[in-house]
């Protein structure tokens, strides 16, 4: 039972934070059924999964927001593991492109090949035309394989041969890569990096994790399973997250935050600002908006709180905001001026 405090608090939040009608776009009966679905959604990933809250949330966030999400950890963390299950819980097309140096453009987005019979071009479309891409170990690739991502992220469609094929409505891609190996590898570019709504750095599991990884392996606990939505079901949470309510001084938050990084000077001390060289862009604030609309409606909300854009603060931002070398000399990473950022820019 909430105590009348609780209560007041809900209330005094949603007064403030709602529509002033107090009307709402999504009902309360839309609210339960997307509740509903998450819910069986988090249950397939918790059965196949161990521990990893934060990229739990972070997929599933990037799932309902139809954004793409880039993992990083060193190897044996469960990155891709935690890519397929989540992929495994909707009932779409898996496509699944292990990133090599020699891998060429054609070999993601596709080619066209000459037909004697008919003496015209046919058009095979590349493994990236699906609902779910995992890019495994993007680094891998080379710059000209990366950039052909690019149309493909941000525009959602490729180009083979002059003709456009559009992306289905759903297409996520969920990019790992490892931040230990240097020999080999080729650094995204900061428009690559942009593409991604989100970014997630994974640690080790704790000791007890890591024993009941060892006792689902023995009892084969990580077969795959059946599909527990449709593809209809997850395009139907993804149009209520849309939906969800956005109050302007939310919007002004958001846009405080982004302006923060861009001029850290008027907002955190000179000690910390003087190791930003660069600052988010608007796609910065368009992941925050539409983060924070997939975390309220997962919460079973149609309205945003500022809570809602603090709680994946680091996954939006760490891609975002490039440190100089001094930083990485003084011992300072890119969590510690975002903590500071959100510390200077008034909660409304």
């Amino acid at each position: 039972m909430k105590s009348l405090l609780e209560i007041r608090k809900v209330k005094i939040i949603m007064e403030k934070f709602m529509k002033k009608d107090g009307s709402t776009e999504i009902s309360q009966e839309e609210l339960d059924k997307c509740k509903y679905r998450v819910k069986r959604i988090k249950y397939y990933y918790s059965q196949r999964v161990v521990g990893q809250e934060n990229l739990a949330l972070s997929l599933l966030v990037s799932v309902i927001a139809n954004g793409h999400i880039l993992l990083e950890s060193v190897p044996g963390l469960a990155k891709t593991t935690a890519a397929k299950a989540l992929t495994e819980a909707v009932s779409g097309k898996f496509s699944r492109i292990q990133c090599t140096p020699d891998l060429l453009p054609s070999d993601i987005i596709g080619t066209q090949t000459f037909n004697y019979s008919t003496n015209a071009f046919d058009t095979k479309l590349g493994p990236v035309y699906a609902n779910f891409v995992l890019l495994d170990e993007i680094n891998r690739s080379s710059a000209k394989t990366q950039s052909a991502m690019l149309e493909a992220m941000q525009e959602r469609q490729v180009t083979i041969g002059g003709e456009v094929y559009k992306m289905p409505k759903i297409f996520i891609v969920i990019a790992t890569q490892n931040p230990i190996e240097q020999e080999g590898t080729y650094l995204l570019a900061e428009a690559q990096l942009d593409r991604f709504l989100l970014k997630e750095k994974l640690d080790y599991p704790t000791v007890n994790e890591e024993i009941e990884i060892l006792s689902r392996i023995e009892n084969n606990a990580f077969e795959k399973g059946e599909p527990v939505i449709e593809l209809k079901e997850l395009r139907y949470i993804q149009k209520m997250a849309e939906k969800v309510y956005i109050d302007d001084s939310i919007k002004q938050y958001i846009v405080n935050i982004i302006d923060a990084t861009r001029h850290p000077e008027k907002y955190i001390s000179k000690d910390l600002a003087q190791y930003i060289t660069l600052g988010s862009s608007t796609r910065g604030a368009i992941a925050f908006m539409d983060v924070a609309k997939a975390v309220a409606l997962i919460n079973g909300r149609g309205y945003v709180i500022p809570d809602d854009v603090k709680l994946l603060k680091y996954s939006v931002l760490r891609h975002r905001i490039s440190l100089s070398f001094s930083a990485m000399a003084d011992n300072v990473n890119v969590e510690t001026i975002i903590d500071a950022i959100f510390g200077a820019v008034p909660t409304p």
